[in-house]
């Protein structure tokens, strides 16, 4: 797999800021004005991208009343049926088109999860610049491939994969020669609690299958975003809301507009904190070495009189000699007058040593 690709205009590697993904998905509640206003929150936040959700309750699923087509889990307890839900969650695809040109109009990239072939013929017909697999979809081999056969980057997140289904699709990718993939860590829970999240899991992804790596964080808090991104992650994507009380199928596992802010502060701090493997001291740090320990005369000395270690020490300020030298000091004749306070050196002996 590449090992740097860009999506819109930023390249993603291993040495790049991460990408910053926030999914709107459902907390439009149905009103395109409040996408609109989502969208704006999101370029004040600084992520990089807005997610979308292409399907219709027809293309992801079908409405019947089967034990097998009910909705499970607390969170969506209250749905009729998966169909229900996803009828209430879907946006229209007639918005799409809007909503990309707007977030593009702020410097936002926009793209999408297919949820069936149309949806990626849909997306293509709108030029968005990446596709997004969702974890439920990794076994859906015929839209893997379609989507990869339009050779633009490829998102798979793994919520419900093994590691042969995760294998399956990246051999996919690379039998239609589309090699920009990026797997993303992911627990499909919602939200997913902390001991669920297993992201040490992402450095050893990228070495299995030497790609790039995220996270897909469905947790609440920055918590696992951050420490994702210490753990070598190059793309982050979160759900967002405008207020979680304002409600929407996703909202409670979804971030406010100001924590996701808060959170995309925190990761380029991280990252700036993250630097690079050197031992090469910083200047503030060489300037630092100054308020080091070293040699200095803490009582006055005669010429003639022995150092001794009551009248020489390891103390603060660096400017004396290295302490490295004291046990050979000791013992040996002043070779003048000092008084407390003077730092130490080779020239202030008798009979000078060498370093």
């Amino acid at each position: 797999m590449n090992k740097a690709f860009k999506i819109g205009k930023k390249t993603i590697s291993k040495e790049s800021p991460a990408y910053i993904i926030a999914e709107m998905s459902g907390n439009h509640n149905g009103d395109f004005k409040r996408a609109l206003k989502i969208i704006d929150e999101i370029k004040k936040t600084g992520a990089d991208a807005v997610k979308l959700q292409t399907y219709t309750p027809d293309t992801i699923t079908i409405d019947c009343g089967k034990p097998a087509f009910k909705t499970s889990g607390e969170l969506w307890k209250d749905k009729n049926n998966l169909y229900s839900l996803y009828k209430e969650a879907y946006t229209p695809w007639e918005w799409q088109e809007e909503l990309k040109n707007y977030a593009e109009s702020l410097g936002l990239d926009c793209f999408s999860s297919p949820f069936d072939p149309t949806a990626i013929d849909f997306m293509e017909n709108l030029n968005m610049p990446a596709i997004k697999i969702a974890s439920y979809e990794i076994n859906d081999i015929p839209l893997i491939r379609k989507a990869a056969k339009t050779g633009k980057p490829i998102i798979i997140s793994t919520g419900i994969a093994y590691l042969e289904d995760i294998e399956r699709a990246l051999k996919t990718c690379e039998e239609e020669k589309n090699e920009n993939v990026i797997l993303l860590k992911c627990t499909s829970a919602y939200p997913c609690p902390y001991e669920d999240m297993n992201i040490k899991v992402i450095p050893n992804m990228a070495e299995t299958f030497e790609c790039i790596v995220g996270l897909s964080d469905h947790s609440l808090g920055s918590e696992v975003a951050l420490g994702a991104v210490a753990l070598g992650a190059k793309v982050i994507e979160k759900h967002i809301t405008l207020k979680r009380a304002d409600g929407g199928v996703d909202s409670a596992f979804s971030m406010e507009a100001e924590e996701f802010g808060e959170m995309v502060s925190q990761i380029r701090n991280l990252e700036k904190a993250l630097g690079k493997v050197t031992y090469t001291l910083t200047e503030k740090q060489k300037e630092g070495r100054n308020g080091s320990r070293s040699l200095y005369v803490v009582n006055d000395i005669k010429k003639g009189e022995p150092f001794t270690k009551e009248n020489i020490r390891s103390i603060r300020p660096g400017n004396g000699m290295h302490t490295m030298h004291y046990d050979k000091i000791l013992g040996r004749i002043s070779a003048d007058n000092y008084e407390k306070g003077t730092p130490l050196s080779w020239d202030m002996l008798e009979k000078p040593l060498k370093p």
